[in-house]
């Protein structure tokens, strides 16, 4: 009797325990389906219509609009300059950021300033970055090209946003610049966690910097990578404002991402349910990219839940 008196009091207990954090998750579930559920599930049920200028009516066209999505040119060549978006961000940021780290862990004098002022370039809204860009790669005037000239690197300045394979170049740079003191400064806080002991015992058995890069630091940093890799390559694919503001697609849609794609399609074409559609085609490739990233790149630890 006494020990089913104990079993009543400790699902009871349970049962509170559990409604208590229901109730304290609610607001932040509602405010998730407000925000993320339901505009998902406007932008499917729009996708088989034939909306086209927002506020109009539409019919049911079934998955004509994913046909034709999958159908267009334009769209695959989107998806193929997002790939290369992609890549060339996570290679340029993450150069610049393990660079940054590293040169930040060492002591020299002034490192604490260094390494509050190393964020800077992130804090900074994206429309000030862009101008201050555009100026300095500016053909008339542009700092940049100004230094070309006079070292003789080139005879006349570079219209870095003139063709589709150097605006895209530098857009990428100019948001790889932007973005990898974030990285650099998680990589920083990583890479202190890591014992020093370990660095020692490696230094004892003859090995070199590289080779104690190799075999401590970045085993270390795993986990981390992990989720900088996951998240930042959602990041990335979804970069729309920086591309926009600097070169609007351009030149010749040498820069026209996927994001920019489904933007013009909805805002300039008029063609909202098929943009619809596109974003809905995005959506699911993320997706399926996050679920083959965390099973084939998840760390063993954390996959056998160690």
């Amino acid at each position: 009797m006494r020990q089913t008196g104990k079993v009543k009091t400790m699902r009871t207990g349970w049962n509170s325990q559990a409604l208590l954090g229901y109730l304290l998750v609610a607001p932040l579930l509602l405010w998730l389906a407000g925000t993320i559920l339901y505009p998902l599930m406007a932008a499917i049920n729009l996708s088989f219509q034939n909306v086209g200028i927002i506020g109009t009516g539409g019919q049911y066209i079934g998955l004509e609009n994913y046909s034709k999505v999958l159908g267009s040119g334009k769209f695959w060549d989107a998806f193929k300059r997002s790939l290369v978006w992609v890549i060339g961000n996570g290679l340029f940021q993450t150069v610049a950021a393990f660079a940054t780290a590293l040169i930040l862990k060492q002591r020299f004098s002034g490192r604490g300033i260094a390494r509050v002022w190393v964020i800077l370039s992130w804090i900074v809204p994206t429309v000030v970055v862009v101008i201050i860009w555009r100026w300095m790669l500016g053909t008339s005037g542009g700092i940049v090209n100004y230094l070309l000239v006079a070292l003789g690197i080139t005879p006349e300045p570079v219209a870095f946003f003139g063709s589709p394979n150097t605006a895209m170049i530098s857009v990428m740079l100019i948001n790889s610049w932007r973005w990898f003191p974030l990285m650099a400064v998680i990589l920083l806080a990583s890479m202190q966690n890591i014992p020093q002991e370990l660095y020692e015992a490696a230094a004892v058995d003859g090995a070199s910097p590289f080779q104690r890069f190799l075999n401590v630091t970045l085993p270390g940093l795993q986990p981390v990578l992990f989720v900088m890799g996951l998240v930042g390559t959602l990041w990335s694919f979804n970069v729309f404002d920086v591309i926009w503001l600097l070169t609007g697609g351009g030149p010749s849609s040498g820069t026209t991402t996927l994001p920019v794609y489904i933007y013009e399609m909805a805002f300039k074409k008029y063609r909202l349910s098929r943009a619809a559609a596109a974003s809905v085609l995005v959506g699911l490739f993320l997706l399926l990219f996050a679920v083959l990233f965390i099973r084939f790149m998840a760390p063993k630890g954390e996959e056998e839940g160690e």
